[in-house]
């Protein structure tokens, strides 16, 4: 039993800088995202960083060691084949929208070895997209919108 690929986007009035900014700022995901236990860089290259994260998702709580790929401004990877996922792959991508901002995608695609855990994260996992991007959104505006650092 996978998972299809779930995606979901939003439409931000920032720069895709500002935009791949939060989005590389993974250490803070568990400030802002429901869900997100905790994530810690455990090694860091220029374009490149291994994070030890924790995601509950419903009941699960899935512990890993992925590998985030940035390519800035425009394109976060981040992969793991670590147990409990035989596929873990989380994408951002953020394309410039003149005159608004730029659009903010994340795409996410997760196979876990657990045939119950699957099932459950099948159920969850697009909701919890959409809040994924809902709390981008609303991150975003909480720290640009006050600088007064918009697209122009």
């Amino acid at each position: 039993m996978t998972t299809a690929i779930i995606r979901s986007s939003g439409l931000l009035p920032f720069t895709c800088e500002q935009a791949f900014d939060l989005a590389a700022d993974i250490e803070r995901y568990p400030e802002f995202l429901h869900g997100w236990v905790s994530a810690r860089i455990q090694g860091r290259e220029p374009n490149v960083c291994c994070v030890d994260q924790v995601v509950g998702m419903g009941p699960l709580r899935l512990q890993f060691l992925s590998r985030a790929i940035l390519q800035r401004p425009v394109r976060i990877d981040v992969t793991s084949t670590q147990a409990p996922f035989r596929l873990f792959s989380l994408s951002w991508l953020i394309v410039a929208a003149p005159p608004q901002g730029c659009r903010v995608s994340v795409s996410a695609n997760i196979e876990l070895r657990s045939r119950v855990s699957q099932w459950m994260v099948n159920g969850i996992l697009p909701t919890m997209m959409d809040e994924v991007i809902a709390a981008f959104e609303d991150r975003a505006h909480r720290l640009y919108s006050s600088a007064g650092t918009t697209a122009r």
